[in-house]
């Protein structure tokens, strides 16, 4: 298991471990799938000609899209 600590401000290090395998770099946003008592670190954007589309369904909204469009 990699572990990661929290800071008093909820922020954490990815380790580079998981960066990699996730294939994410500085910038990339990243998504959270509760799952249970797991929670699942995954690239939750697909570049598409349109821009960027969630696959999540939490940020889908028109103003959302415009707002994360090329990142």
């Amino acid at each position: 298991m990699i572990t990661s600590k929290l800071t008093a401000k909820a922020q954490t290090t990815i380790p580079q471990a998981v960066r990699r395998h996730l294939g994410v770099a500085e910038g990339d946003l990243l998504g959270f799938i509760l799952d249970g008592e797991r929670v699942l670190l995954v690239k939750p954007l697909i570049k598409t000609l349109g821009g960027p589309v969630s696959i999540s369904g939490e940020w889908e909204s028109e103003a959302d899209q415009r707002a994360f469009y090329g990142l």
